[in-house]
């Protein structure tokens, strides 16, 4: 499910199922790394879109977390532990944020539940190449995900 109306009419019919919330982080620079920056968003959104299609009914793709690269991470983090706070707090208990930003690697409040895929430029990509790319991050998100999932029920 999507950020829209319309899938949330879904989720309130079926919350019991969805349990997983997934949270692209997009930095944010304008000068001369404008193109870089935006490559460091650009992916995590597409295979985030892609693993909210395969997983539709089980997931809710949020909408970007956006943060300035001169941001400090004291506060970025702080915004990131205060989303997850919320969506625990009212039932999903998984929270997946989806980055190519290396920043967030070895933070402990986030390691968890950060997924970091290295960014790849798809630009001039063909576009099969292209979707087997997004398919490969993909399968390795799922799989992170689905052990997740599995290590809850263990835990139960």
């Amino acid at each position: 499910m999507k950020w829209r109306s319309e899938d949330m009419d879904l989720y309130l019919q079926s919350t019991e199922y969805v349990d997983t919330a997934i949270v692209p982080l997009i930095p944010i620079a304008w000068g001369n790394q404008l193109k870089h920056t935006v490559l460091k968003g650009e992916f995590p959104l597409i295979v985030s879109e892609e693993l909210e299609r395969q997983l539709k009914g089980r997931v809710v793709l949020f909408p970007t977390l956006s943060y300035l690269t001169s941001e400090s991470d004291v506060d970025i983090i702080s915004r990131l532990l205060a989303l997850k706070d919320e969506l625990s707090e009212n039932g999903i208990p998984h929270i997946v944020f989806v980055s190519s930003d290396a920043r967030w690697s070895d933070v402990d409040e986030l390691r968890a539940d950060l997924i970091n895929i290295p960014p790849v430029p798809l630009e001039h990509m063909e576009d099969e190449y292209r979707r087997d790319v997004i398919g490969e991050q993909v399968k390795h998100l799922l799989q992170i995900v689905t052990k997740k999932w599995q290590n809850t029920k263990l835990g139960e």
